[in-house]
């Protein structure tokens, strides 16, 4: 039964966090070396995905577990029904980020550095939800480092990072605010910021000019390393399951808007299969 605690509070058994981290990893592995990532960098980025993740949602309830109890999405989660305890979850978090600085120390000293700069984002990320009123930006800036980890890891950093970098940030505001939408309203009682209650009523038309965001500097990736025609097709794609996600929240129910947010992990492979096709 601890385990199983322990599998719940990295959030093993809810992969999306996983999928939505590493298919922009996998993008950036493909477009650093060309379609041709080596299976060693491969293999650690996959692992580090999986790692840092579950260490931060372990950062995350640690940091929310006076507010989690008042949210009803959140309520069950084992430091707060006491499955596991604050020094069990400092352990597992040490253990966490022990390996993935192991990791690390197989990749170059550039890629260290990124991932020093990741690991303070992912250590301050739940605690901006305290007072600044878009987290989901401070997410997205901290997650995606894992597009110019992978880059210095095949090649170097370049104008095809930063714009692979800057959709990424956007498409995280844009998914994580139908994410949000589903807690507004507790977020509401229990004093927690997020782009859903800062949007207010236009919620949805700034998730749409997010999404094109990131279909804009997708679209200019593509143009900077002179990707094939099936990459745009992609895109093309994408843009699809973005207006499919606003159908299925159109009335912003709280379930809807966690289809909508689901939706988001075919938008990445979808891109991946884009760039990988272009190769």
């Amino acid at each position: 039964m601890k385990l199983i605690a322990y599998a719940k509070l990295m959030r093993l058994h809810k992969p999306i966090g996983i999928l939505l981290l590493l298919w922009p990893t996998w993008w950036a592995l493909c477009l650093a070396a060309k379609g041709s990532p080596s299976f060693k960098n491969g293999l650690i980025f996959t692992l580090g995905v999986i790692v840092m993740r579950s260490a931060g949602c372990v950062v995350n309830d640690l940091a929310d577990r006076s507010v989690d109890g008042l949210v009803a999405r959140t309520r069950d989660r084992p430091l707060v029904i006491g499955t596991v305890t604050s020094k069990e979850a400092w352990v597992i978090l040490a253990v966490l980020c022990s390996l993935g600085f192991i990791l690390v120390l197989f990749l170059n000293w550039k890629v260290f550095l990124w991932a020093c700069l990741a690991l303070v984002a992912a250590l301050i990320y739940p605690l901006t939800k305290r007072f600044f009123p878009m987290p989901q930006a401070i997410l997205g800036l901290g997650w995606y480092l894992a597009i110019p980890m992978a880059f210095a890891a095949e090649s170097q950093v370049n104008f095809i990072t930063l714009w692979l970098y800057l959709g990424a940030v956007s498409w995280t505001i844009a998914y994580d605010t139908w994410y949000a939408l589903v807690d507004r309203a507790d977020d509401l009682k229990a004093g927690i910021h997020s782009s859903a209650i800062l949007f207010g009523q236009y919620d949805r038309l700034w998730i749409g000019i997010f999404q094109c965001l990131s279909l804009a500097a997708w679209f200019y990736v593509g143009l900077l390393a002179h990707l094939k025609f099936v990459y745009f097709v992609a895109l093309l794609l994408s843009a699809v399951l973005f207006a499919y996600q606003h159908k299925l929240a159109y009335r912003l129910a709280p379930q809807a808007c966690f289809k909508a947010f689901l939706n988001n992990q075919w938008v990445g492979l979808v891109v991946l299969v884009g760039i990988f096709l272009s190769y």
